[in-house]
């Protein structure tokens, strides 16, 4: 994380948990206990609607267009945690790919083409959004690696 401070620990920590445990722990809980830093880099973090309680979660190309957009507008000092996980996601693919082949994108919901370009849009709105730093270079050699699949 560029930052490092302990309000970007704690948010990378707990970035999915609105998303994959919306039932077990609420934006109210984590403001309260962590502060209104923590959930703003949560929030911008987060690909699902704001009112997401858990279920089934809005159609995978609305969540990701929605995503970018909400992305390219961000305050970048809010965003290394969003673009560590891409850097994260990102290597595991590759190093996933390494192993097992193109039977990696049988894990998503979407196949290798939408995965794709997914990680080159959301690449070109962090870069859009003014983030520096070497985290964005990182993830900008991942994606031209995943782009060379």
């Amino acid at each position: 994380m560029e930052s490092g401070d302990e309000d970007v620990a704690i948010a990378a920590l707990l970035h999915d948990s609105l998303e994959d445990k919306p039932a077990e722990i609420s934006r109210a809980e984590i403001r309260e206990k962590f502060g209104e830093h923590v959930i703003q880099i949560i929030e911008i973090s987060s690909d699902t609607p704001p009112d997401f309680a858990g279920g089934e979660k809005p159609d995978w190309d609305m969540r990701k267009t929605a995503y970018i957009a909400h992305i390219r507008n961000a305050d970048p000092a809010l965003l290394d945690v969003s673009v560590a996980d891409k850097v994260d996601n990102a290597r595991s693919i590759l190093a996933d790919h390494r192993r097992i082949g193109d039977e990696v994108w049988k894990r998503f919901n979407r196949g290798k083409e939408k995965q794709i370009w997914y990680y080159t849009e959301v690449t070109r709105a962090f870069q859009e959004a003014d983030y520096q730093g070497d985290l964005l270079q990182e993830l900008k050699k991942l994606v031209k690696n995943l782009q060379d699949l």
